[in-house]
């Protein structure tokens, strides 16, 4: 079927192509050609917007679960309450927001840039109270739920504009894949920002334990088999207390939102939106029908489904790798370091990904790069507790992690031209595309994370406790390898029948690029015949 539909599309492109060759027409296509080029500076800026979201989304995604148990000392189950709702409402929020955008008027700074700006004070506001521990303990539960999903509202705010921002930036399609591959390196340098600033900072702080008896805990040097839990567990805090932890993940926090203001604002100063002056766009349509409109379109469906599974995959690991490195693999004073290694393997891997892309197609590398992670998952569960074989299978994991960042955000854009291909009439819509993509992952990523603290819970988890019950072991290695490896295999499956290969992307860029072409001399031939009445 797909390949009838690219047979038609590309007899279409030769009716379009046979004609006179205008030598006025060569120049204009070579002056918008040289229009629609970004520059490295652009590219730059424009990719430094993503930073805020992967930086903020990192720390929280690391390090709020262990946070809410350990340090605001909630019990898993009102956790689970704050981590499923928190991102549910979130994604609830995604498409909402992605409407109100694609209604927003066009302004002097454009119809995304001007959602971005306003968002941004009261987001790193609420992202600061989160890490904030409240003297009363009777409301905490409320408190971070509040904020939480005031977060995540203003967060949206940002980055449902900044993504649909792709697709405003040039009309080229190399330039935007270009664009994307920047974008996509700055924000796994975000995720290593996040998580450096972050987990450096609080795990020089780390929240103590409580000892059970019968544990071995070491004291400056001292193995101690406890027979008085309460004893040891006060020399260790005589080294850092729990108000030092607090104050750290303050500090962390307050960093964290300095980086947020200096990305946003470097986005709004180097990056300038194009004006959609060629198109007209359609007529605003309620919610159930932007529903009926993205589900309508089969690449689509398929491309988020596909991404659906292997994002909750990575979303599972990275929820609960903090706790597996604490408690399973016993190594609480380096788990920072391991999530470091993660990150810093999938910035430096990123440009393999984009050239890999380029060279045997965006399909073939969905196969590759997310399946490279497989073994790795495997290996970490396998393997007996050993620093340098973690750091080793940490760094490799990290590769797959990259392909997971740069290849639903590369994709995206082949699905909303193939969209419009299809659909020439109907414009305007990219926000709804970018926002109902981001609510299906988030609103599941919101179950799987409900569902992984209360399995803790249920397990026997104890808040603050040096070792952990078997069960908690047990739970936390399907956490961490049983269940992303099956999303992972069940999302390669659905990829199986994702239609747009390299023939097909490569005639949509030429149809659409007539398109534009005759529509600007449409527009040419109606200026003349003002002029010359």
């Amino acid at each position: 079927m797909a390949k009838g539909e690219g047979t038609e599309q590309y007899s279409n492109n030769n009716l379009l192509t046979n004609k006179p060759v205008n030598p006025d027409a060569v120049k204009l296509a070579a002056k918008r050609e040289q229009k629609n080029r970004l520059s490295i500076c652009n590219k730059l800026c424009y990719a430094v917007g993503g930073a805020p979201y992967q930086i903020t989304g990192c720390a929280l995604g690391f390090f709020l679960q262990i946070y809410l148990l350990d340090v605001a000392q909630l019990d898993p189950f009102s956790a689970s309450i704050i981590l499923f709702v928190g991102r549910a409402w979130d994604a609830i929020t995604d498409p909402t927001i992605g409407f109100l955008v694609s209604r927003s008027p066009w302004t002097r700074f454009g119809r995304m840039l001007p959602w971005i700006v306003f968002s941004t004070p009261l987001a790193v506001v609420s992202y600061f109270l989160i890490w904030y521990v409240p003297v009363f303990e009777d409301g905490r539960v409320i408190w971070y739920l509040v904020f939480y999903c005031l977060f995540q509202t203003l967060q949206t705010c940002f980055h449902v504009p900044y993504s649909a921002l792709t697709m405003f930036i040039s009309e080229d399609q190399k330039e935007r894949d270009s664009a994307t591959a920047y974008r996509m390196t700055v924000e796994v340098l975000g995720t290593v920002i996040g998580t450096a600033v972050q987990g450096q900072i609080v795990g020089m702080a780390s929240a103590p334990c409580i000892p059970m008896p019968g544990d071995n805990v070491t004291v400056d040097g001292l193995n101690s088999s406890l027979l008085l839990g309460q004893e040891v567990n006060a020399t260790i805090t005589t080294v850092i207390t729990l108000d030092q932890t607090k104050t750290a993940y303050n500090v962390a926090s307050g960093a964290i939102c300095s980086i947020y203001v200096v990305c946003a604002v470097v986005l709004f100063f180097g990056v300038k939106e194009k004006k959609e002056s060629s198109r007209t766009r359609s007529q605003r349509m309620s919610f159930w029908q932007g529903i009926r409109l993205v589900m309508g379109h089969g690449p689509y469906v398929k491309l988020v489904m596909g991404f659906l599974f292997t994002s909750l995959a990575f979303m599972l690991l990275e929820g609960n790798f903090a706790l597996f490195c604490c408690y399973t693999l016993g190594l609480r004073n380096d788990f920072q370091n391991i999530l470091l290694v993660i990150m810093l393997a999938a910035m430096l891997t990123i440009p393999f990904w984009q050239w890999f892309l380029t060279k045997f197609g965006k399909k073939t590398a969905v196969y590759i790069g997310t399946s490279s992670v497989i073994p790795f998952m495997l290996l970490v569960v396998c393997v007996k507790s050993n620093l340098i074989i973690t750091y080793i299978v940490s760094f490799a994991a990290g590769v797959g992690v990259a392909a997971a960042f740069l290849l639903p955000w590369s994709m995206l854009p082949d699905v909303v031209d193939d969209f419009q291909v299809q659909n020439p009439e109907s414009q305007g819509h990219e926000a709804i595309f970018y926002s109902f993509y981001v609510f299906f992952t988030k609103f599941a990523s919101g179950i799987s994370l409900g569902i992984s603290t209360l399995s803790l819970d249920f397990a026997g988890y104890m808040t603050r406790g040096c070792t952990q019950p078997e069960n908690v072991d047990i739970t936390l290695k399907v956490l961490v390898s049983a269940a992303p490896i099956g999303l992972i295999l069940i999302g390669l499956v659905i990829f199986r029948s994702y239609p747009i290969d390299e023939e097909r992307r490569q005639g949509n860029r030429k149809l659409l690029q007539e398109q534009r072409e005759n529509e600007a001399d449409s527009e040419t031939d109606s200026t003349e015949l003002n002029n010359m009445v």
